[in-house]
């Protein structure tokens, strides 16, 4: 396609892709397509949820291992009380009598911090450089958006809290300013969907001017429902810079609406460009 000449890395441009030049509010989402401080939180979440679902008569637990995931990953994007209210479901039709959603939800967070802690400590001291733990050409990218007058926001189904915080220690968040939103525990207030639909609403602008780029359905679909531009960010999480697409990422966000994939953002001028119509 005429679009991928001056690509030098993978990237994919959907049939529905055309420039848009008019594009003016840039949203983001925060865990896998700019932070990796929370890589391998699937290593969590999953042996979390085999451990507390009921065993089935005659179920494995690589059956057990394999419906957890499918579970946790059709919801991530979304808050991660949508996982635990999935999980306490799972539990009730096993016959099980789960705890309140939030409980798992505060469970899995003292567990995932055992497993990031090395790394928040780590920038903290400075034996961790941000750009460590930031996508491959991450900030590259976000200054240029910023160069170009561009205004961005950040959306997590991450804690708020702990977005804020993080994106302090990544040396990120100066670029969204006030725009950074995350997840709360009275989780019915707060959703992409409604971020999205506030930035339409307080910048009086239509969708046609707002450019999403995310590693989980939820933006990607939000943005689509809207008109906007949706880039996937199929990050290699595990592989940083190794430039390869996450086939699962791909296939899924590509199945929901995705105008362009990419591994990271080695090629993110070329990419603007692309999208601009330059």
């Amino acid at each position: 396609m005429q679009w991928t000449a001056s690509f030098t890395g993978r990237v994919e441009f959907a049939p529905s892709f055309a420039p848009r030049p008019g594009i003016s509010h840039v949203l983001f989402d925060f865990d896998g397509t700019l932070s990796l401080i929370r890589q391998g939180w699937p290593d969590v979440m999953v042996p979390m949820f085999v451990e507390l679902l009921p065993p089935l008569p005659g179920e494995t637990e690589a059956q057990r291992r394999q419906l957890a995931f499918e579970d946790i990953m059709r919801l991530n994007g979304k808050q991660t009380i949508y996982q635990m209210i999935q999980l306490a479901e799972r539990i009730r039709q096993r016959g099980g009598q789960p705890k309140d959603p939030l409980w798992y939800k505060h469970e899995y967070l003292r567990r995932l911090d055992r497993h990031i802690h090395h790394r928040i400590e780590g920038l903290r001291r400075g034996t961790i450089q941000p750009d460590d733990l930031l996508v491959y050409g991450a900030r590259a990218m976000l200054e240029n958006l910023v160069g170009r007058g561009l205004k961005l926001y950040l959306a997590s189904g991450t804690d708020e809290v702990y977005v804020k915080q993080e994106a302090e220690a990544l040396d990120i968040a100066r670029y969204f300013g006030p725009h950074i939103y995350g997840a709360v525990d009275n989780y019915q207030t707060y959703s992409k969907k409604l971020v999205i639909e506030r930035i339409l609403r307080e910048n009086r602008i239509s969708g046609q001017a707002l450019l999403a780029f995310g590693d989980g359905y939820v933006e990607i679909q939000n943005t689509k429902e809207v008109g906007g531009l949706a880039v996937a960010v199929a990050s290699d999480e595990a592989h940083n810079g190794s430039g390869q697409f996450d086939e699962w990422k791909r296939q899924r966000l590509l199945g929901v609406g995705a105008d362009v994939v990419i591994p990271d953002y080695r090629d993110g001028e070329v990419l603007l460009q692309c999208i601009f119509g330059e």
